[in-house]
């Protein structure tokens, strides 16, 4: 599921800690998640570590089916009318869709309703390590709408998914 040494046993955040967060009634169904201050070579690095996990994927542009490109570079090289979204399946179940907005953030959505639980909580935080480890840069949850209100994050100081918000749910 995961690429080799990107899992721990013992689960970097508790779904008792934020399971009010991620209540899809209240906060939305598709959090937002981003990798600020990248750079082309950080999107490559999301192409490589998307193909090296082996996990299933789907790329489209304009909403039509096309085959994920070799270079990040011709992936976020399109014109401004055309939505380029990666969808990515880290695991069974479990949808990120990457959005091709800019070189300098990596965007990307999952799905609460998917995220119910520990075990659940346990495989997006893994994502999230798996992602954080391969930039070397945080990778940031908010609630649906609310950028500037981080939930919960991978931290490479610490090297794991820790709760970022000033108060408990």
């Amino acid at each position: 599921m995961f690429p080799a040494g990107q899992h721990v046993l013992v689960p970097d955040v508790s779904w008792d800690e934020v399971k009010d967060w991620f209540d899809p009634e209240s906060n939305g169904v598709l959090p937002d998640v981003r990798v600020e201050d990248t750079t082309i070579a950080d999107w490559q690095s999301v192409l490589d570590l998307v193909r090296s996990a082996g996990w299933r994927h789907e790329y489209a542009v304009g909403g039509r089916s096309a085959q994920l490109p070799v270079r990040a570079l011709d992936m976020l090289d399109r014109p401004d009318e055309e939505t380029v979204a990666l969808r990515v399946w880290p695991a069974e179940g479990m949808l990120a869709i990457f959005w091709m907005y800019a070189v300098e953030q990596v965007d990307f959505d999952v799905d609460l309703r998917e995220l119910q639980g520990q075990d659940r909580l346990d495989l997006l935080c893994g994502f999230l390590r798996a992602l954080g480890r391969t930039l070397g840069k945080p990778v940031v949850l908010t609630a649906e709408g609310c950028p500037d209100e981080p939930l919960l994050g991978f931290v490479p100081a610490v090297d794991r998914v820790v709760v970022l918000a000033s108060k408990r749910p």
